[in-house]
């Protein structure tokens, strides 16, 4: 299998609390971590540890976080042939509260702002190369509607995580492959919280998340299906959503069926939770495959 990602790099400054503060209001933090991260980032990783063949295309800044962060790609199997440096401009940092079981993120795109237009046209011939392309929302809008109409022309499976949902454009459903946000994402997108209803509409394409629920999703034969999540301890869950939709699109692009990948990707998400940091916790593909022989 060979995947595409065009997505998001970012440097994750994260605290760790014991609850995420309320508005206006000060807290004390046990620790400060530097990371890796971006969702676009992320996903590949994830996809990199399970041993697929991942090539990324984005952009960094020409500093020491740039530069770090294609070190860490590289490390973890990931291809940064075709990212770009862009001068005078941060890599992209995304600032994080952990605490409460849970998480808040706000986003400075830096670099990530320069996955534009004219970078995919630079680079766009080579995604008809894959197997499928990998998005999320941490790019331009307009970017990621531009990868969707030449992938949908040129008959490329696209998956497409809609996080963060700023600015998503409801019509590309139609032209993308799978598409995965989560249960909040989902209500929000589509102004309904009968998920069972909505996944009814989209059957193999319309994936929800639903954290500790499990995953929802309806199957080509009738069948709305729930991957119940697998009971671990969590330590932190960021990056967990990211390492679902890497475990997914891996396994979907070497040809599982969309029930087999969910129940692989939901094993590696439960998996990536029981470690700190985005990347940290996220498993090898020996490591899901020992807790589904379990």
């Amino acid at each position: 299998m060979k995947i595409a990602v065009v997505g998001s790099i970012n440097i994750d400054q994260s605290v760790e609390t014991d609850r995420i503060p309320r508005k206006g209001e000060t807290i004390a933090g046990q620790s400060l971590q530097y990371t890796p991260g971006g969702k676009g980032a992320n996903q590949a990783v994830a996809m990199g540890r399970l041993g697929a063949e991942v090539v990324f295309f984005g952009c960094v800044g020409d500093d020491a976080n740039g530069k770090a962060m294609l070190e860490n790609l590289e490390s973890q199997g990931v291809s940064t042939t075709h990212i770009q440096t862009i001068e005078n401009v941060p890599t992209g940092i995304a600032l994080i509260t952990v605490g409460d079981d849970d998480n808040t993120i706000i986003i400075v795109s830096g670099a990530n702002h320069y996955v534009d237009k004219p970078y995919i046209d630079k680079i766009k011939h080579y995604l008809t190369e894959f197997d499928l392309v990998v998005l999320q929302n941490e790019i331009p809008k307009e970017t990621n509607l531009y990868v969707i109409d030449f992938c949908n022309q040129n008959h490329i499976p696209v998956l497409f995580n809609p996080a963060p949902i700023e600015g998503v454009d409801m019509d590309i459903i139609e032209k993308v492959t799978y598409f995965t946000p989560n249960e909040h994402e989902a209500e929000l997108l589509f102004q309904t919280n009968d998920y069972e209803e909505l996944v009814k509409k989209y059957p193999e394409k319309l994936l929800i998340t639903m954290g500790e629920k499990g995953v929802l999703v309806q199957l080509n034969d009738g069948e709305t299906l729930t991957v119940p999540a697998r009971k671990t301890k969590v330590v932190d869950t960021t990056g967990a959503g990211d390492t679902l939709n890497g475990a997914f699109a891996m396994q979907i692009a070497g040809g599982a069926s969309v029930k087999d990948a969910l129940q692989f990707a939901n094993v590696a998400a439960s998996l990536s939770i029981e470690k700190f940091g985005a990347q940290g916790g996220m498993p090898t593909y020996e490591e899901v495959v020992n807790v589904l022989m379990k």
